[in-house]
């Protein structure tokens, strides 16, 4: 019996680099499970956009986001699209954040770009109004600190929420911490990941990228959302 479409659902980006990230990510997928047919939706911005790789698939399909937290899109655009996709039977799986492999992969980008034993991070995210993604991002602190020996990592975001990074950073000085580092907590370059490491006065890691943890990741929500039942077509599109 054919396994669901994997169908992972990048926020999209007029940088260049986030499709290509997107792309490489899947290609590490496809690695780990060769026979799996792994398929690229975008809410915005790129193609294919989520509505056209899902009406070019057929069967049942899980929608993968490669977003960090729950909010706007994993609530509300993803569903809804998969309702559009009349055709199919389709899961939603969780978001990627926050999860100890996702945490893995922030350790290795931080030491990548220089971090030290006892520097402070600040764990830089997009920023929503809605309170389920900020207490994800708090929660991917706290594990982000853990796995750092204990240093305090205060989020902070680039939009639509409080702290901004300059703000966290002051607040870190504030507390005695005068070295800083930023934690890029995004699935790929794109607009605010470059203005977060901007604002870093000391080392900036790199997006999460197409780590080999993310991989891993994104096949671990897809096998979780095979335990949930399956949304059906809609009963009159269904044949006798």
């Amino acid at each position: 019996m054919q396994q669901p479409t994997l169908v992972a659902v990048a926020h999209g980006s007029r940088d260049p680099r986030a499709l290509h990230t997107a792309l490489a990510l899947l290609e590490r997928v496809r690695e780990l499970r060769p026979r799996l047919d792994v398929r690229l939706g975008h809410i915005e911005l790129n193609e294919p956009l989520l509505d056209d790789t899902l009406r070019g698939t057929s069967g049942a399909a899980v929608l993968v986001p490669l977003l960090l937290g729950r909010g706007y899109h994993v609530k509300r655009d993803l569903p809804d699209a998969a309702a559009r996709a009349t055709h199919l039977r389709t899961r939603v799986a969780a978001p990627l954040g926050p999860h100890p492999l996702l945490v893995e992969a922030l350790y290795e980008r931080l030491l990548e770009a220089g971090w030290t034993p006892g520097t402070a991070v600040v764990l830089a995210a997009a920023g929503s109004r809605d309170p389920d993604s900020a207490a994800d991002t708090r929660r991917a602190a706290a594990l982000l600190s853990g796995r750092l020996g204990g240093v305090p990592v205060v989020p902070a975001y680039a939009s639509a929420a409080a702290p901004s990074v300059p703000e966290a950073v002051r607040a870190l000085a504030a507390r005695g911490h005068h070295r800083t580092a930023v934690a890029s907590y995004f699935a790929a370059p794109g607009r605010f990941a470059t203005q977060t490491a901007a604002a870093s006065p000391g080392p900036a890691a790199a997006p999460l990228g197409d780590h080999p943890a993310l991989a891993r990741l994104l096949l671990r929500r897809y096998d979780e959302a095979l335990g949930r039942p399956a949304a059906l077509p809609r009963p009159e599109l269904v044949s006798a």
